[in-house]
């Protein structure tokens, strides 16, 4: 996307705090190309039980995330701080929903970028998790 460099320069510089709240930097090496990749991406935090994973999402058409089918090294960088991890794609269309839901329970505000409806119960609706995992996948990080 063209306006990608220009995010990547300010989540880099001392202005990050305008955007990485919620925007990181993620740091790959291409499967293919072996060339650096910088990319970044929207995320959320989600903790279950013992696991505190950094949830990115992307459209099945796009092919970055195709380079965590086998989890992979990442360098991230999450509110101006340099960490390091590893990635997966989760492509499963049952397991992207459920992560889904997860998603916009804790951001329902994210909901209309992805054209799901938030019912009065704050639950997600349904039909639209279901339509929204088989447009999406899942790049779940886990630091350290």
């Amino acid at each position: 996307m063209w306006f990608n460099p220009i995010i990547v320069w300010l989540l880099r510089s001392p202005l990050h705090g305008l955007m990485s709240k919620n925007t990181m930097l993620i740091t790959y090496t291409g499967r293919r190309s072996g060339r650096r990749y910088t990319t970044p991406v929207n995320y959320l935090v989600l903790s279950t039980g013992d696991e505190r994973a950094y949830i990115a999402t992307s459209q099945r058409t796009r092919t970055w995330w195709r380079n965590f089918r086998q989890q992979a090294p990442v360098q991230v960088q999450i509110k101006g701080k340099d960490l390091t991890g590893k990635a997966s794609a989760i492509e499963d269309e049952a397991q992207v929903a459920e992560i889904l839901r997860g998603y916009f329970r804790q951001a329902p505000q994210f909901g209309r970028y992805f054209g799901v409806r938030i019912q009065q119960d704050g639950e997600p609706d349904p039909e639209d998790i279901r339509r929204a995992a088989q447009e999406r996948v899942i790049v779940k990080t886990i630091l350290g």
